[in-house]
């Protein structure tokens, strides 16, 4: 029997649309690249994108800026989350998360994690009132969404308000309620491997007026708040344009008239990510080595990755299963292990975060493995990752019973 290989790139994306090439086009034929600097009688681009995303996401603000990260940072300040303020956030998550809690002065308190990969809500329930913590920055990590309408039940009860982090979940849902849409503010990043594709850039969006305009002087409009096109009325700025320092992270015109476009696509796109990811999950499903996190019947998820784990693999087993695969071709990230590599890497490994314990979570970790899903992907490749994965964990499985 021929050994299975996949010859694909797991970091290859798509091409820009035509529309957005044109629109950059047109932004760079102009010159005016700053947000704040239009002709008369025009909007600018990041205006427009803020307007039409904010649309498409429901919510009544948005504010585009240079990164997911720098979303999160805005956010937090703009919500109260002053130097030294604890902050929880899931044990679970990519470096920028703890990493904007720190970048702001605040200390991170980190949250357990189910086996299906989101927040225990049990321990954020005890967290928050063994902290005292007044603030949440969920992360929906690798797309995964816990329990919402109990998480904000909890926030409730505990005074703590929640900031999403949605740079896995554009577009998801939870009970029909897209994700971003459950707190003060929803955090969206459109760095290249996100859902839209800028190279860098990060969406923030909210209901609150009083608290976009804070984010918007934050974001660095100067005193241009009201050339801004897409933000709160001018008696909204009374205070903030005074308060609130400039931290120079505004999105420019090319970056967003490369975004507006891909808004349009996003929804077939959501379905297309899906449809890659529920085809390998299918085929994965029933290996008996292998698990993958539930999918509550509430959630609509955005499958751009997927994750599998091996329950009390050990160590050298699971190297070895990530170094198998890829001979084969196929690219795992494996969150387990002990020093951090490309994207991944745990809260073991963050050192501006306080050491914790978090057992349940570890034990997770050690034997999570994870792969994006580009579009790049049609159904043929998912079916040879399926049979590398399969052929691997079998290889594995020998090898530890040896």
């Amino acid at each position: 029997m021929t050994k299975p290989r996949f010859r694909g790139s797991f970091t290859q994306q798509e091409p820009i649309c035509e529309a957005g090439i044109a629109a950059a086009l047109a932004v760079m034929r102009s010159g005016r690249l700053h947000r704040y600097n239009t002709a008369a009688d025009e909007t600018a681009e990041a205006a427009l994108l803020e307007r039409d995303f904010a649309a498409w996401q429901g919510a009544r603000f948005c504010l585009a800026v240079t990164s997911g990260g720098q979303a999160m940072q805005i956010a937090m300040r703009a919500a109260g989350v002053a130097p030294g303020d604890t902050v929880l956030t899931n044990a679970f998550t990519l470096a920028p998360v703890p990493g904007a809690i720190a970048a702001i002065g605040a200390r991170t308190a980190l949250v357990e994690i189910t086996p299906d990969l989101v927040l225990d809500l049990e321990d954020f329930d005890a967290k928050a009132r063994a902290t005292g913590a007044r603030w949440l920055l969920l992360s929906h990590m690798r797309g995964h969404l816990c329990d919402m309408d109990r998480l904000t039940e909890i926030a409730a009860a505990r005074g703590v308000t929640v900031i999403e982090d949605c740079a896995h979940t554009m577009g998801a849902a939870w009970a029909g309620r897209r994700s971003g849409g459950f707190g003060l503010a929803g955090c969206f990043s459109t760095q290249t491997y996100k859902h839209m594709n800028s190279g860098e850039g990060g969406l923030l969006t909210s209901d609150d007026e009083g608290f976009m305009a804070r984010a918007t002087i934050l974001s660095g409009s100067y005193m241009l708040h009201d050339r801004h096109g897409a933000g709160p009325q001018a008696e909204a700025f009374a205070d903030a344009r005074l308060d609130m320092p400039n931290l120079s992270a505004r999105m420019d015109n090319l970056r967003a008239a490369l975004l507006r476009p891909q808004i349009a696509r996003l929804d077939a796109n959501l379905d297309r990510w899906n449809a890659l990811h529920d085809r390998l999950a299918h085929r994965l499903r029933d290996h008996p080595a292998l698990r993958l996190p539930a999918r509550p019947p509430e959630e609509r998820y955005v499958g751009s990755s997927i994750q599998v784990t091996i329950p009390g693999i050990g160590a050298e087993a699971a190297a070895a299963f990530v170094n198998r695969a890829a001979a084969d071709g196929v690219e795992l990230k494996w969150f387990g292990a002990p020093a951090p590599a490309g994207f991944t890497s745990s809260h073991r490994n963050w050192r501006y975060v306080p050491a914790q314990t978090l057992p349940r979570t570890d034990a997770i970790l050690s034997g999570l493995f994870d792969m994006r899903l580009p579009l790049t992907f049609g159904p043929a490749d998912c079916d040879a990752i399926a049979e590398v994965i399969r052929d691997t964990a079998d290889a594995t499985g020998r090898a530890r019973s040896a």
